[in-house]
């Protein structure tokens, strides 16, 4: 089995500026997320995205999440253009998802950049044209495999690495104990604590991963086992963050975005 993903190894995929960036050369994040149902969704996604580290967040949906976004981060740029990596899905439902939204969707993945797919956008991964990573939780990968929830229960890892071979992708099967799968890779992340189990936790999840995607993308097309490093690294800094913002006791997603800054600065310190 594989060892646990470190927070040395996190520091590592890190990317921090140099003098001559700027804010393409950081890294523009597309995000597609929240709907009219869930627009809160959108807000921690960006939340978590600028949290981390990029150089610009576009983001595309309805008008009540990105008035709410735009409310809470007024440098998102509320237009298409050019991005490096797209998060897709979270606070969506497929069920209600409508034919607009759903081509908006399909042309994201068509345009072959990574991306993260989650929660209302996972029964779209066959249209990914790119390197794509969904981050489904056991509920949503027994949906996705047709597959019995307490089987996957009971052996998380064995049903990520199925879910990544019938889809050709990086599986994130969300947990207490986080399993990543994929491009050959085994591993495993678990440094939440179980506070963190709660609403919104996977939205702020996809905004820390996207923004990773983002700022390796130039080195992810020269090597897939970026991917699911950068994976499990998203999932290491959301469990370090939650920890932080926790402090023992009960935690709030946006108290978990709030400390990654800090957490980061700690892990960049540590590999100095």
């Amino acid at each position: 089995m594989a060892d646990y993903f470190s927070a040395e190894e996190t520091a590592a995929l890190i990317a921090v500026p140099g003098e001559h960036d700027d804010k393409y050369s950081r890294g523009v994040l597309g995000v597609m997320t929240g709907s009219q149902q869930y627009p809160g969704a959108a807000v921690l996604g960006v939340e978590a995205a600028m949290h981390t580290g990029v150089g610009m967040v576009r983001y595309v949906g309805p008008e009540r999440p990105t008035t709410l976004v735009l409310q809470r981060r007024p440098e998102t740029v509320a237009a298409s253009g050019r991005v490096q990596a797209w998060l897709l899905g979270s606070g969506m439902d497929a069920s209600s998802r409508d034919a607009e939204v759903t081509d908006a969707l399909e042309r994201a993945l068509g345009e072959g950049l990574p991306v993260v797919l989650d929660a209302g956008a996972l029964d779209l991964a066959d249209r990914a044209a790119g390197p794509l990573v969904v981050t489904p939780h056991r509920g949503e990968l027994a949906r996705m495999l047709d597959a019995d929830p307490g089987a996957i229960a009971a052996d998380p890892a064995a049903w990520a690495e199925r879910a990544a071979d019938r889809l050709g992708a990086t599986v994130l099967l969300k947990g207490h104990t986080t399993h990543v799968v994929g491009a050959g890779v085994r591993l495993r992340a678990r440094s939440a604590p179980a506070w963190l189990a709660t609403a919104g936790s996977g939205d702020a999840l996809g905004g820390i991963l996207g923004a990773l995607l983002a700022t390796h993308a130039r080195a992810i097309a020269q090597d897939a086992t970026l991917v699911p490093r950068l994976a499990a690294a998203a999932a290491v800094l959301h469990g370090l963050a939650g920890e932080r913002a926790s402090g023992g006791g009960p935690v709030t997603v946006l108290g978990l975005v709030a400390a990654l800054p800090a957490t980061i600065a700690g892990l960049l310190a540590s590999r100095a």
